[in-house]
C-alpha cells in the first residue's frame, strides 16, 4: 500500500510527525477499515457546544487518522450508534448538521414510533370520548351461583345512542362514576346483549370480577347512573350468510358471558328457521354458571338447536361433557373421544367440514 511504502522510506518518527502535523491524509478506503469512526465530532466526544462550537461549513477533508484515533482513546465512550441524542448542546435530529441514523436502525425506529403513536391515539380517543349518562333500570343475577349478573340501562333520554346500535355483536365502553368518594376505575368494554331495535334500553351480561368496573356494575341498584361510550364495532357479518340458501349450515359457539352477543344475534334474527342445520354449542363449567337457560325454549322455536356442553358437571348431568368446540368435532364423526384435553388442543387445527 502507498502509506506502508512511504512509512518504510521515511521511518517511524517522521511518519508520526507527519500524521500529527496534518500533512499526511489517509485514503478513504483505509478510513472505512479502521476500528474508530472517522471523523470524531465534538458531539460524539461529549464536549459542550459552547467550548467547541459546531462549524457552519463542512471542512474539505477529514481529520488525520492518528489525531482521531488518539482523541477517541482519550475521550470518554460515546453513546450507542442506535441511540437518538437530543441534548441542547448537540444538533437535533432535524438539524442539517445532524447525521441520519443507520439504515439498520430504521425498522426499530418505526416500531417504536408506531407503538407510541398508537398509545397516544388511544389515550386521546378515551379522553375525547363522549360519555352519555343513563340510569340503571334493572340489576339481577343471571345464573344460580350469582357469578354473572343481568344489567339493564334505560336510554329514554339518549335516543341517538340507542339508534347507533344497528348490528348484533357491537359493543361499547361503560363506566361507573366514582362520585368523588371512591377510586376511579378503568372503563369496561361490554357487548350489548339485547338485539338492535328492541327499544330505548341496553342490556348487558356482566361477570363480577373483584376490583373492576364489572364488580361495581353488579352492585348497582335501580336508578343509579352509569356512563356509556359510543357504540363501536361492525357486529356480525350477516351478509356472508345471506340469503339463507347461501349457508344452509350455520354453527355458533359461545362460552361464559360470550353468550350475550349470541343472544342479540338470535333474537335479532338471521333466518334460522329457513336453514337446514343451525346449531349453538354453548359451553360452561356447570348449569349453575350457564346464563339464559330460560330463553332456550324460545330460541329453539326459532329454528336453533342448542347443545349445552359442560366442562365440570355434577354426576346428575346426562348431556355433553368437555368443551364446545370439541363437541362439534365429535358430532362430525371425525373421531371417538377418550378425554377432553387432547382434543381441545388440536381441534382448531384439524377440524374440517
Amino acid at each position: 500500500m502507498f502509506h506502508e511504502e512511504k512509512k518504510k522510506k521515511i521511518g517511524d518518527a517522521r511518519w508520526q510527525r507527519l500524521c500529527l502535523s496534518g500533512e499526511l491524509w489517509p485514503r478513504p478506503t483505509e478510513v472505512r477499515n479502521r476500528a474508530h469512526p472517522i471523523p470524531v465530532s465534538s458531539s460524539f466526544l461529549g464536549r459542550s457546544s459552547a467550548a467547541h462550537p459546531t462549524p457552519t461549513t463542512v471542512p474539505p477533508a477529514p481529520k488525520p487518522v492518528a489525531m482521531a484515533a488518539a482523541a477517541a482513546i482519550s475521550a470518554p465512550p460515546g453513546p450507542p450508534r442506535l441511540a437518538l441524542r437530543l441534548h441542547p448542546s448537540t444538533p437535533s435530529s432535524c438539524s442539517p448538521a445532524a447525521s441520519p441514523p443507520p439504515m439498520r436502525a430504521l425498522p426499530v425506529l418505526r416500531r417504536c414510533l408506531r407503538r407510541r403513536l398508537t398509545t397516544a391515539v388511544h389515550a386521546v380517543k378515551q379522553d375525547a370520548a363522549v360519555w352519555t349518562p343513563a340510569p340503571v333500570s334493572a340489576v339481577g343475577a343471571a345464573t344460580s351461583d350469582g357469578s354473572i349478573f343481568h344489567v339493564a340501562v334505560d336510554l329514554s333520554d339518549a335516543a341517538d345512542l340507542a339508534g347507533s346500535y344497528t348490528s348484533p355483536g357491537q359493543y361499547l365502553q361503560i363506566r361507573v362514576p366514582s362520585g368523588g368518594g371512591g377510586e376511579e376505575l378503568k372503563p369496561a368494554f361490554m357487548a350489548v346483549a339485547s338485539p338492535p331495535g328492541a327499544g330505548a334500553r341496553f342490556e348487558f351480561l356482566v361477570k363480577s370480577v373483584p376490583g373492576t368496573t364489572a364488580e361495581r356494575l353488579c352492585g348497582l341498584r335501580d336508578g343509579d347512573v352509569v356512563e356509556l361510550g359510543a357504540v363501536m364495532g361492525k357486529g356480525f357479518p350477516l351478509e356472508r350468510i345471506t340469503p339463507a340458501d347461501a349457508a344452509q349450515t350455520v354453527l355458533i359457539f359461545a362460552a361464559g358471558t360470550g353468550i350475550s352477543t349470541i343472544r342479540s344475534l338470535v333474537e335479532f334474527g338471521f333466518g334460522a328457521d329457513e336453514r337446514s342445520d343451525v346449531r349453538l354449542y354453548y359451553g360452561a363449567r356447570s348449569l349453575k354458571t350457564m346464563a339464559y337457560q330460560d330463553k332456550f325454549e324460545n330460541w329453539e322455536s326459532a329454528g336453533l338447536k342448542i347443545i349445552p356442553v359442560l366442562s365440570q358437571p355434577d354426576d346428575s348431568w346426562k348431556g355433553e361433557r368437555g368443551y364446545a368446540q370439541e363437541q362439534c368435532y365429535v358430532d362430525r364423526g371425525k373421531c371417538k373421544r377418550k378425554s377432553p384435553q387432547p382434543l381441545s388442543r388440536m381441534v382448531y387445527r384439524r377440524i374440517k367440514f
